[in-house]
């Protein structure tokens, strides 16, 4: 999958039809971190989900990921390269989750 100048969803002709609610998002997130180690298609990624996510929201909430730098698109696929900076992940440690 190639990027171009107008991206995934700034196409001129295509209006978008529905935004991904916070728990979509989370779900792509955490399924593309548990398989971070291989690049995978958007068949696969679709496949792979535990719930069912229309195509076009997916790929909404895969450019919300390529923007944020959590992941890159590559000739092999859609891979998640993103992690926590140590600092977060110490102070996170001794809080107490309410």
């Amino acid at each position: 999958m190639k990027l171009t100048k107008t991206e995934l969803i700034e196409k001129k002709d295509r209006k978008i039809l529905r935004y991904p609610n916070l728990n979509t998002v989370l779900m792509v997130e955490e399924f593309l971190e548990k398989h971070r180690d291989m690049p995978m298609q958007l068949a696969e990624i679709k496949e792979g989900l535990p719930r069912q996510v229309m195509h076009q929201t997916l790929k909404i909430i895969l450019e919300y990921l390529w923007r944020s730098g959590k992941i890159i698109y590559g000739p092999r696929g859609i891979q998640w390269i993103y992690s926590r900076p140590e600092h977060l992940k110490n102070m996170l440690e001794g809080s107490l989750e309410v």
